[in-house]
């Protein structure tokens, strides 16, 4: 999220809206209803959306249809509930939800929903029936877990198959740790009521903000509703702060799992977590005893595993990558106060043997995100913290050191203040143009450094993932334009899009062209409103450019030099999202570049390719990609006690045998048994070959 504008305007509208005429058809007495406060919200956003949207999306059955199946999909994404026979019902509305949302008519979307509740508490009470029964785990026999591609079930009948399974499923993966079956059965009905429970204390906001979710991220990925809860969630990672262990977790095919980490946070010092690993079961202090949260609400299983600082938290992880039958592990957690304008950038020096015999010293600063002290700022303390601050006493402490090039690494930096990448942009050009803002109206403005003072002059390098998103692709993308250094790594995010942050309590009925439009062009840094009553909106306003008149957005930065990425780019990043907006090109802006690479490139890939073509570590990490790729593409579990058991003790042990061979090649100690690697394994040997291309930069000049 680079560019955020907090529009405070003056709320004038009388709530008196009523939702188009509609019948509204019941499913049980317990079924869940809009409120008049939806009603009015939902106009309000879908007039928001026509008229100021930086697509210009038009309200129609082609939105509708696609609102329609992203709706569904998140209410049985992996076709688990639903029967063929709802969907035939529900697609009389896939062309009608577009003058929906415009009249606020939410009869069809909450009839989904407890349609969709309903078959959710048939499967869980025929679960805890089937634990009744006596199953045979030598029986040849399987589980399909993964039904997002399958057509739906036509029957109760297949239904119940379907469920019986993974009934079967659930105890053979903890009769693999526990052989007591009457023990496991009673976890299992422990579990299976538990989800009970937690459907129980669904709400219309629940079902509101699933609905608004399809809604806005038709439109584009940005575009995103907060109801009031979700919007005070959100309005506390603005301000960077919360106690907890420094995550941010979503759900996925009913699993907890982990889709970032805070640098510094507990989770991130542990070095036993890593992303995309999956949170199985959360117990509290050191002696708790373990809930199982697969299939649990996102903001419940949040506030089990967030708790004030100083406590004790242990989670079962089951790891990225692992099969849904692998054996979790248990980590054990302290919170503590999580505040991001501390996580600063950090420096190390690095030192590699050149071409010529001679030592190099790299010194490599890691930055975790653009941060501002915001307050600090407006209240005009010159020193106030920030990247820029932190990265310009780095530069100056490296430069005492004399080092040899410094190396910028950007991985998993998702982003922050425009301001900043400007800024930071500018401790390494004399002056000029960094990013170009177009608004809605085609109006173009272009982000200069205006400082003629350069921090550092010598060779650079940056790094960047598939997770280097919006500021860091401004900064990178500067770098690359002007020549000044060399890019390495992946492919980046792609984010290039501008959002403003809407309080709806304030605009609801206000005219908001004029003031979007000049926030749009000139703020670059905000601050957050206290909890509202209706929740606020994120609206896509504006679109980044590079100064060379490439888009950041879809495509990203290309490197100069490439990696291979053990992030998924198929799975992850812009270019991934049906709604994104394209890549496209504008006018250059004028700049005079720094350097030119052209003529050592090719040069520095070749030894680049010739070292990765002799590498262990290289290899294993190719093997690992594969290894995941394959696990990807699995969609079905034996249910045969000794063939599961022999799959997950052979994927195990290779794991394990491949991770001890890539930290022998990196000089790391090997693990001892139980012991899992961390994230850092790759990444450090990501850095170490970085670092290398710098070295044989810095001896071709």
């Amino acid at each position: 999220m680079v560019r955020k504008v907090y529009l405070f305007l003056l709320f004038s509208a009388a709530l008196a809206c009523k939702a188009s005429p509609g019948k509204l058809i019941r499913v049980s007495d317990k079924d869940l209803l809009p409120d008049e406060q939806q009603v009015t919200v939902c106009k309000k956003i879908a007039e928001l959306i026509t008229n100021y949207n930086y697509k210009k999306v038009a309200l129609n059955d082609s939105i509708s249809t696609v609102i329609y199946n992203r709706y569904l999909k998140a209410l049985d994404e992996n076709r688990s509930y639903l029967l063929a026979s709802d969907i035939r019902e529900f697609e009389k509305y896939k062309t009608e939800l577009d003058d929906d949302v415009k009249e606020g008519n939410l009869n069809a979307v909450f009839y989904m929903f407890n349609v969709l509740q309903k078959r959710y508490l048939e499967r869980v009470n025929y679960s805890l029936v089937c634990l009744k029964q006596n199953f045979d785990f030598n029986q040849a026999d399987s589980f399909v877990y993964d039904r997002d591609k399958l057509p739906w079930i036509n029957s109760p009948a297949e239904m119940d198959e379907l469920w019986k399974h993974r009934v079967k499923f659930d105890l053979l993966n903890l009769k693999l740790a526990n052989a007591d079956m009457a023990k496991n059965k009673e976890t299992l009905r422990k579990r299976y009521e538990s989800l009970l429970s937690q459907s129980n204390k669904l709400s219309n906001q629940d079902v509101f903000q699933y609905f608004m979710d399809a809604f806005t991220e038709a439109i584009d990925p940005h575009t995103n509703y907060f109801n009031p809860s979700n919007a005070a969630n959100f309005n506390i990672e603005m301000s960077r702060q919360v106690e907890g262990i420094g995550i941010s977790p979503v759900s996925e095919n009913e699993y907890v799992t982990i889709k970032s980490i805070v640098p510094g946070g507990p989770v991130d010092k542990s070095k036993q977590i890593g992303l995309n690993d999956r949170i199985v079961g959360v117990a509290q202090g050191k002696t708790g005893e373990f809930q199982n949260i697969v299939g649990w609400r996102i903001d419940n299983a949040i506030a089990l595993i967030r708790g004030t600082k100083g406590t004790v938290v242990r989670l079962e992880i089951l790891p990225a990558g692992a099969s849904a039958g692998g054996k979790p592990k248990v980590v054990e957690l302290v919170r503590e106060k999580i505040i991001l304008k501390d996580q600063s950038a950090k420096k190390e020096i690095r030192t590699y043997n050149s071409a010529d015999g001679k030592m190099v010293k790299i010194g490599v600063i890691a930055i975790p995100a653009f941060y501002i002290d915001y307050n600090d700022y407006k209240a005009g303390n010159p020193n106030y913290k920030s990247t820029t601050h932190d990265v310009k006493l780095l530069l100056d402490s490296l430069k005492d050191e004399h080092v040899d090039g410094v190396m910028i690494d950007l991985r998993e930096n998702g982003g922050g203040s425009l301001m900043e990448a400007i800024e930071l942009t500018g401790l390494f050009i004399k002056q000029g143009p960094v990013v170009q803002v177009r608004d809605a109206s085609n109006r173009v403005d272009v982000e200069k450094d205006e400082d003629e003072e350069v921090a550092y002059t010598g060779p650079l390098g940056v790094l960047v993932d598939r997770f280097s998103a919006s500021a860091s692709e401004i900064f990178s993308g500067a770098i690359q334009d002007y020549g000044r250094g060399i890019i390495m790594g992946t492919q980046t995010y792609g984010k290039g899009s501008v959002q403003s942050s809407i309080d709806l309590d304030k605009v609801l009925g206000s005219p908001l062209r004029d003031k979007i439009n000049q926030l749009a062009g000139k703020a670059k840094n905000v601050s957050t409103g206290s909890q509202s009553t209706y929740g606020q909106l994120n609206l896509t306003i504006a679109k980044f450019y590079r100064i060379s008149g490439n888009s950041t957005q879809h495509k990203g930065v290309i490197p100069d030099i490439q990696f291979p990425s053990v992030i998924p780019l198929d799975k992850y990043g812009e270019d991934t999202e049906p709604s994104a907006m394209p890549f496209d090109v504008i006018d250059k802006t004028d700049y005079v570049k720094a350097g030119d690479f052209s003529a050592v490139l090719p040069k520095l890939i070749e030894q680049h390719d010739q070292r990765m073509a002799s590498s262990s570590s290289y290899k294993y990490i190719l093997d690992d990609i594969a290894a995941i790729k394959k696990q990807d593409a699995e969609t079905t579990v034996s249910l045969r006690e000794a063939d599961l058991k022999k799959q997950r003790d052979e994927e195990e042990k290779a794991s394990f045998d491949r991770n001890n061979l890539r930290r022998q090649a990196l000089g790391l100690p090997v693990l001892k048994k139980g012991e899992t690697k961390t994230k850092e394994d790759d990444l450090d040997f990501v850095k170490r070959e970085a670092g290398q291309i710098m070295t044989d930069y810095i001896t071709l000049a």
